[in-house]
């Protein structure tokens, strides 16, 4: 929600240990599982290394701490390595393409062709308030000429979907983080993505790919409506005997099996939708005959296991209390409200605080093991231990 690592496992998932999940997608199977406590080697999406680089890499992993660290120290006399720059795009679309959801064209003012991407990658806009907000391209990734995301409006949300519905138009400029990939499409022989409502968006560029690739796949898009399914008539012109509608208000709520029902022997299965839909499709993936899972989440992972903790706004400011079934960000922005946040999942580092004090249990993917030691924390997924208190500078 892409080249992820892998290590070999039995098809049933062991239960995970951390409270707060810190991955936007997984992956699970009888062979493999994403490894969640470490990135995917390419962010952006890039082609998975070959065999013989898996090795090598390997052997590095292996012997290279052997060989001491001052060896993977960067040369002092070298500049630092400087950031990608942020694109600044046109809006050349702006339409509804379902009850409630808009399409986006984004291009760049000079014509300029667009940096690459691949199925299942996501734009990071930096809205004119001053949000953050994540969208998965749903696109084409042949196209260099324009990226298309679609936005769900939530009206009690945080008010980046309400920006872009009501206060976007055709003309305004967007700075734009480029494409990053966390939800990998790898293309695996046989397939089954299964979409719930918005979640079409990455499917459907690995509906596209799948096609072009002459893949075995099938997509099962389900909604509480036919109005409120995006895309549906795009889909149907890419391959009708492919592609399956189920909505809610016609036949009901469906279960994971029923969601699963076009899996086969061999089958490796693309999610991505609310909760609810992933909660069922992994309950019901061990009684199906698929080999792996891959999953991208809408937000926040559920808290599991979670331990209570507080939260001390500068050396004397006040106390907040952090339930063991809320996040600290959740907690933080009702006493911050205009602190700024995103992907909820510590994955894109929006809601980056600096501690002062306390012990934290770190659960993102972004922070280095530099940044964490300087006291860079992300409260949409970290913690700390029961009774601990995390002092964070105001």
């Amino acid at each position: 929600m892409n080249g992820h690592p892998m290590k070999k496992i039995p098809k049933k998932p062991s239960t995970p240990s951390r409270e707060t999940a810190p991955a936007p997608t997984a992956v699970f199977g009888r062979t493999t599982q994403l490894d969640v406590d470490n990135p995917p080697p390419d962010l952006y999406g890039r082609p998975q290394p070959d065999r013989f680089m898996r090795a090598v890499t390997t052997f590095s992993d292996l012997y290279t701490p052997a060989m001491g660290r001052p060896l993977l120290r960067r040369n002092p006399r070298l500049p630092a390595p400087r950031a990608r720059a942020p694109l600044s795009l046109v809006i050349t679309g702006h339409r509804a393409v379902a009850e409630e959801v808009v399409e986006l064209r984004l291009a760049d003012p000079s014509g300029d062709r667009l940096p690459s991407w691949q199925p299942g990658a996501h734009l990071r806009l930096i809205l004119p308030s001053g949000r953050e907000r994540h969208y998965s391209l749903c696109g084409d990734p042949a196209d260099r000429t324009t990226y298309r995301i679609a936005v769900r409006r939530i009206a009690d949300g945080g008010g980046g979907s309400r920006e872009i519905h009501e206060e976007l138009h055709l003309g305004a400029r967007l700075t734009v983080r480029r494409p990053r990939n966390g939800f990998a499409f790898c293309g695996e022989p046989r397939l089954l993505l299964v979409a719930g409502g918005i979640g079409i968006t990455p499917l459907l560029p690995m509906a596209r790919e799948a096609q072009r690739r002459g893949l075995d796949w099938h997509l099962v898009h389900a909604g509480r409506s036919a109005a409120s399914m995006p895309f549906t008539e795009e889909l149907r012109a890419l391959a009708p005997d492919r592609v399956s509608f189920r909505t809610e208000d016609a036949e009901g709520l469906p279960t994971g099996a029923e969601l699963l029902a076009e899996a086969r022997p061999g089958t490796a299965v693309y999610c991505c939708g609310p909760t609810p839909m992933l909660a069922a499709v992994q309950a019901a993936f061990e009684a199906s005959p698929a080999t792996a899972l891959h999953y991208e989440r809408f937000g926040a992972a559920p808290i599991l296991d979670g331990r209570p903790f507080t939260l001390q706004l500068g050396q004397e400011g006040p106390r907040l209390p952090v339930p063991a079934d809320r996040s600290a960000l959740d907690v933080l922005r009702e006493a911050r409200p205009d602190l700024p946040y995103s992907c909820h999942q510590g994955f894109c580092g929006t809601c980056r605080v600096q501690l002062l004090a306390g012990t934290p249990e770190h659960r993102d993917r972004r922070l280095t093991a530099e940044e964490r030691a300087s006291g860079a924390l992300l409260p949409c997924v970290s913690r700390a231990a029961e009774g601990e208190t995390l002092v964070l500078e105001d």
